[in-house]
C-alpha cells in the first residue's frame, strides 16, 4: 500500500496528459473517481490550499515564537497529537516536549565545517479554504488529515484561525520523526496532501477539490511567503518593482515579450487539447452533459498572462476608473 501511495502522489491530481496521450499509452476510458474529479473541476468546486511557510523553521527560538503566535499568545488552545496546551508559555513547553533542542544539537554537530542553511526543526503548514466554508468542518478535516499523515510518526500541533475571511488551520509538524526519519516535503508531497485534505473535507460534507492550477486555466505564479505577506500589507519591494516594470510595459505599448510568456502559452495549448480529448472520451462513455460542461469551462478560461501583464491590466483599469482632474462639474 505505501508504494501505491507514493506512485499516486507522483501523479498530477487531474492527469489530463494521460487522457490526451496518443499511441500505446492512450486512455479510452475514465474511472468513476476520475469522472467525479473532472466534474468537480469544471463546475469550479472550491479548491483547497496547502501551503508550507518556510521562514524561521530551523531555529528553536523562532519555532517557539511561531507556536505562541498561532496560539495568539495564550488566547487560543493548541491541539497536539496527544494533548492540548494553552497559555503564554505553550510554545516553549511544546519545544521542550518535542526535544527540539536535542534535534538541533544533533543537527549542528553534523553541520560542523559546512556552509548553507541548516535543516528545519519543524515544518509550518497552512491548510485553508475560501471564505464561507464552515470553520468547524475545516478544523475537523485538518484534524483527521494530520492524524492519518503523522500520528505515531511525527509530533504535531494544530490550531484553527477564523480572524480572516478564509478559515485556515496552522499545522506545525516536527521534521524528524520518533523513528529519527526526516520528513522532506516535495511537490509530489504537497500534491498528495492537497488531495487528502480535500477528501477529508468532503467527508465532512464540504465541497472541496484539488486540481493543478494550470489545468484550471490559471497562470498565477507562486510567491514566497514573505513576499505574499508584504504584498498584503502593502510594503512589498518585490511588488513595487513589478508594478514599476508593468508601468514601463504600458509606456512601451505592450511592446516587449515576457520571458515566460511562450511557456505559459504552450502549457495552455496542451491543457486545452487534453480537455478536448477528455471530452471525447466522456461522450464515448455516455457522459455528454459533463462533456458540455467541459466546453463551457474552456470557453470561460481567461487568456494566460504573466504577472507583469496582470499588473499592467490592473493599472489600466485603475487609470480608466480614476476621475479626470481637468473635468469641470
Amino acid at each position: 500500500m505505501p508504494n501505491l501511495r507514493i506512485s499516486l502522489a507522483a501523479r498530477p491530481l487531474l492527469d489530463l496528459a494521460s487522457y490526451a496521450r496518443r499511441g500505446p499509452g492512450h486512455r479510452d476510458r475514465l474511472s468513476a473517481e476520475e469522472i467525479a474529479h473532472i466534474s468537480r473541476t469544471v463546475r469550479r468546486t472550491p479548491e483547497v490550499m496547502v501551503k508550507v511557510l518556510s521562514k524561521d523553521s530551523n531555529n528553536l527560538r523562532f519555532v517557539a515564537r511561531h507556536l505562541n503566535y498561532i496560539g495568539r499568545c495564550g488566547e487560543l488552545e493548541l491541539e497536539t497529537d496527544g494533548d492540548r496546551l494553552q497559555g503564554r508559555s505553550a510554545g516553549q513547553r511544546l519545544v521542550e516536549d518535542w526535544d527540539l533542542d536535542l534535534d538541533q544539537d544533533r543537527r549542528d554537530s553534523t553541520l560542523t565545517g559546512t556552509t548553507g542553511r541548516a535543516p528545519k526543526l519543524v515544518h509550518k503548514i497552512m491548510l485553508s479554504m475560501p471564505p464561507g466554508t464552515p470553520a468547524k468542518g475545516v478544523l475537523a478535516a485538518a484534524r483527521n488529515f494530520a492524524r492519518e499523515e503523522f500520528a505515531l510518526k511525527h509530533r504535531y500541533a494544530l490550531i484553527l484561525h477564523t480572524d480572516e475571511p478564509h478559515p485556515h488551520v496552522h499545522l506545525v509538524v516536527k521534521a524528524v520523526s520518533e523513528q529519527e526519519e526526516r520528513l522532506n516535503i516535495r511537490k509530489a508531497t504537497l500534491r498528495e496532501w492537497r488531495r487528502e485534505f480535500a477528501r477529508h473535507l468532503r467527508d465532512q460534507g464540504i465541497a472541496a477539490n484539488a486540481t493543478e492550477r494550470a489545468v484550471r486555466g490559471e497562470s498565477r505564479t507562486h510567491k514566497k511567503d514573505g513576499i505574499y505577506r508584504a504584498a498584503q500589507r502593502g510594503d512589498s519591494t518585490h511588488l513595487r518593482g513589478r508594478v514599476e516594470a508593468a508601468a514601463q510595459y504600458l509606456q512601451r505599448g505592450n511592446a516587449w515579450t515576457e520571458p515566460g510568456k511562450s511557456r505559459l502559452t504552450e502549457t495552455r495549448r496542451q491543457v486545452e487539447r487534453a480537455w478536448r480529448t477528455t471530452s471525447e472520451i466522456l461522450i464515448a462513455q455516455g457522459h455528454s452533459e459533463l462533456a458540455a460542461h467541459i466546453d463551457r469551462f474552456l470557453s470561460q478560461m481567461h487568456p494566460p498572462k504573466t504577472e507583469r501583464e496582470r499588473i499592467a491590466d490592473e493599472l489600466q483599469q485603475r487609470l480608466h476608473r480614476a476621475p479626470d482632474p481637468h473635468r469641470t462639474r
